[in-house]
């Protein structure tokens, strides 16, 4: 089946931990460090990363703590929200309301007292 949207959605909850446990592992073996290691870097329980690489889940900060300590944070990058341009429609709109002149400076009236005359 192929990686696309359908997929992910199709995946339980208890199969996104493994996925993502799997990743650490891989991750972690390629970079030749001792699950230890990882978790001395990460500030965590050795125990922490062996529940996450099994797929037992952990905190989303233990996750973050991992990734950093394996330098995989740029993983993030999917998450920053991208800035949505603008329609024609809506820049003309947004010219239409933009300021054409400058308001005149409301003067306070002073009050002259009433002569007796």
């Amino acid at each position: 089946m192929e990686k696309g949207t359908k997929y992910w959605h199709a995946m339980s909850d208890p199969a996104l931990l493994e996925l993502l446990g799997r990743f650490i592992q891989q991750t972690r073996l390629q970079q030749n460090k001792t699950q230890q290691q990882v978790a001395t870097a990460a500030g965590i329980n050795r125990s922490t990363v062996v529940q996450i690489e099994n797929g037992g889940g952990g905190t989303m900060l233990s996750f973050i703590q991992i990734l950093r300590a394996l330098e995989q944070l740029q993983m993030f990058e999917n998450f920053e929200p991208k800035q949505q341009v603008p329609s024609p429609l809506e820049l003309a709109k947004m010219e239409q309301k933009k300021r054409q002149r400058a308001s005149a400076k409301k003067v306070a009236q002073v009050k002259k007292p009433e002569s007796d005359w």
